[in-house]
């Protein structure tokens, strides 16, 4: 019967450092494609190791024109100089336009003096300078209404950060839980929590929530730091994602709930002397009852009784030979 069963062969992949080699992408180079939907990958069917990259995929990107310095190019991300460079403008002047949010960063990194950098991509920025629509941004005073909100303090370049990767991991979200959990991982454990009151669901939620990305050791300070960067702040912010969060888990619960732990099983005692299985032993016939016993109760064996002292037994002694 097995010879008649038809196994579809799987198709070859590869994980992502190796993909990563094939394309000649450095790792940060290839994850960002990865993020910005360059590279499509398949999920693990084994289960442990993350995204997978078919070989029909890396082919079709060897084949393409340019490769690779035209897919090194479009995930470039520069810092704040060079974006500044690429736009036309001074530093700070860029500076001001990323923190008013009219350009967003595709990722960040921490110094060695644990200061935030923040970088875009290069073709986005040339985008935005090539625009005609934003060319009074890039020359002259910037607007009244900017101003303002810039002496105000706005700077919006983490909350954008935060809502483009929140896209990315959306986009990479095969399974209604691992799309509720890449919405729980932009808002505090506490917020979770009251959105997400059973425990089993929270837990089993916490399995398909991504970390903030690795920067240090678990538990420095630049560890600290990327997971404030990734967690919501201001209350609009907090109220979006607890709705979205609240919808997400509903629809990840009717697709599939989460597991909850079976009835627990008494561990075994210790063995009695008498095992169940075993046959009782026979019962023990009655004592046979004695003619001056009314009860059935087992009691002592009475002892000899002296002969009654009333008349019939002085006239038994009367009777009885001398001798005796």
């Amino acid at each position: 019967m097995s010879a008649d069963i038809i196994t579809q062969p799987r198709a070859l992949s590869y994980a992502p450092s190796r993909a990563a080699r094939e394309l000649e992408l450095k790792r940060g180079e290839f994850d960002l494609a990865v993020d910005l939907g360059r590279i499509r990958t398949v999920p693990d069917e084994g289960g442990g190791g993350g995204p997978r990259v078919e070989r029909a995929e890396i082919d079709r990107l060897r084949l393409s024109a340019g490769f690779p310095e035209a897919l090194r190019e479009s995930v470039r991300a520069v810092g704040t100089t060079e974006a500044a460079y690429l736009m036309g403008v001074a530093a700070g002047r860029f500076t001001r336009l990323a923190r008013l949010g009219l350009v967003i960063p595709v990722k960040f990194h921490l110094n060695r003096y644990r200061a935030v950098v923040w970088l875009y991509l290069a073709d986005e920025v040339r985008q935005f300078a090539a625009d005609e629509k934003n060319a009074p941004l890039l020359t002259g005073r910037t607007p009244e209404r900017l101003r303002g909100r810039l002496g105000a303090g706005a700077d919006l370049r983490a909350r954008n950060w935060r809502g483009r990767r929140l896209g990315f991991l959306l986009r990479q979200a095969h399974d209604p839980w691992e799309h509720a959990g890449a919405v729980a991982a932009f808002l505090d454990p506490v917020h979770v929590a009251e959105v997400v009151k059973d425990p089993c669901e929270r837990s089993h939620l916490n399995r398909f929530r991504p970390g903030p990305p690795a920067h240090g050791v678990p538990g420095s300070p630049a560890a600290h730091l990327a997971e404030k960067i990734t967690t919501a702040d201001g209350p609009d912010e907090i109220d979006w994602l607890r709705s979205d969060l609240a919808r997400a888990v509903e629809e990840a619960r009717a697709h599939r709930p989460a597991p909850r732990p079976g009835p627990r099983e008494n561990p075994p005692g210790p063995r009695s002397v008498q095992s169940a299985n075993e046959n009782p032993p026979a019962p023990r016939p009655p004592e046979p009852r004695s003619a001056t016993t009314g009860t059935g109760l087992d009691e002592a064996e009475p002892e000899a009784q002296e002969p009654s002292r009333g008349l019939l037994g002085r006239l038994l002694r009367r009777s009885r030979p001398a001798g005796l």
